[in-house]
């Protein structure tokens, strides 16, 4: 019997449980890469708001999913920190940052993943493989922000000044990630402008510049040439702030990549088939484009 048979015999089914998570492109990736490698995937969503429920429903809803042979289930806001004290196992990376967005249901086991940083590794090794990562400010210390700042000092980040509006979560964020990685220098806080005006680069990890949250997070006035700029939002795909800085000749990374390798390597954990990311990336653009 020939493999794509063996592959043809097996269906998965996983989902996503969040709020306000009616515009996920999620679904539509997993089902479509799964048709294409000869798999049947039914993803499903599960809206907290439209169930009008919140994250202390977790328990029954992960319990839910088992009884009903769910493979595993994407997490996302407000979710990523609440799951954890439900799983049996986390990997390394989801320990370290202390937030999930992938679980995998395998022999009566819960185990957790964090695939948010991996996503943007990726994503940025792809689309500014070449950039100066001496002084980089972040925008944003939540849970994307978590993830992306780990991921940016993963990939070689000299110096990372973290800002969010709650100024507690990004001094411990920043203290965090001093922890972890010793040989780089991790700040928080002090004067944006100045920050900028001597950054090489700057990744945006806030809800501003969504379609329902349009706008930018800081004023273009700070943008320069020299920076490169790496938005996490990729709906639209074209921020505000991504158009911001192509106009002033900055190079740019939109919230795409990052969207589709985190859903690459949750695809990869959920069937234990190796997806194709150049196909995810071309469908997901597809999608955009609608």
């Amino acid at each position: 019997m020939s493999a794509i048979s063996n592959r043809n015999e097996r269906s998965i089914l996983v989902g996503l449980i969040g709020a306000g998570i009616k515009g996920s492109l999620s679904p539509a990736m997993h089902e479509e890469e799964a048709r294409q490698q000869g798999l049947t995937c039914v993803y499903r969503r599960i809206d907290l708001e439209t169930l009008g429920l919140d994250a202390s429903a977790l328990p029954e809803l992960l319990l839910a999913a088992e009884q009903m042979g769910f493979d595993g289930l994407n997490i996302t806001y407000p979710c990523k920190q609440a799951v954890i004290p439900l799983l049996d196992a986390l990997s390394p990376d989801a320990q370290a940052l202390g937030a999930v967005n992938t679980v995998l249901f395998k022999d009566g086991r819960r185990i957790g993943y964090n695939t948010d940083w991996s996503g943007f590794k990726r994503s940025f090794e792809r689309g500014l493989p070449d950039v100066s990562l001496a002084r980089v400010v972040q925008l944003g210390a939540g849970g994307a922000g978590a993830a992306v700042a780990h991921a940016a000092l993963s990939l070689g980040v000299q110096h990372l000044t973290l800002f969010d509006v709650d100024e507690a979560r990004a001094s411990s964020l920043a203290a965090e990630l001093q922890r972890r990685f010793p040989a780089a220098l991790v700040a928080s806080g002090g004067s944006l402008a100045d920050a900028m005006r001597d950054a090489t680069g700057l990744i945006h990890a806030t809800p501003t510049g969504m379609a329902k949250l349009p706008g930018m997070p800081l004023s273009a006035d700070l943008l320069h040439r020299s920076l490169w700029v790496a938005d996490v939002v990729y709906f639209p795909i074209r921020t505000a702030l991504i158009e911001a800085a192509e106009r002033i000749g900055c190079r740019t990374l939109s919230g795409g990549g990052m969207a589709v390798y985190q859903a690459v390597d949750a695809f990869r954990f959920f069937t234990g088939v190796e997806p194709d990311a150049d196909r995810m990336f071309a469908h997901l653009q597809a999608l955009l484009a609608r």
